[in-house]
């Protein structure tokens, strides 16, 4: 079975980082473009990040130069580095492959408040 599995989601006071994680069984994830995208209450889910299958990076401009995605082929599972969390950044987080997307999974939820 084809499975995502989001991780690493917590509460967090605005300035500090997170890092999420997105493992991924019964396929190899080096082998798909992966995104990252993420969902605030009441609004549509949003792609945060993109890693392509050469290992290319994309952002969307929102989050250029704070958060970082990236991949780890030994742990099959595809990393987002967040860095200088703002109240903003509260949402839920989900992985999904970019091209050929799956079933949603559950995602993490990211809380940052003072």
């Amino acid at each position: 079975q084809v499975q995502l599995v989001e991780s690493g989601g917590d509460s967090v006071q605005p300035g500090g980082s997170l890092r999420l994680g997105c493992e991924a069984s019964g396929i190899v994830i080096s082998s798909y473009a992966v995104a990252w995208y993420r969902q605030s209450p009441g609004k549509e889910r949003d792609v945060v990040a993109i890693i392509t299958i050469g290992g290319s990076t994309h952002y969307s401009n929102s989050f250029k130069g704070r958060f970082f995605i990236s991949r780890d082929g030994a742990k099959n599972t595809v990393w987002l580095q967040m860095n200088n969390l703002k109240p903003e950044d509260t949402a839920v987080y989900y992985c999904n492959l970019y091209t050929y997307p799956l079933e949603w999974g559950q995602g993490t939820q990211v809380t940052v408040s003072s």
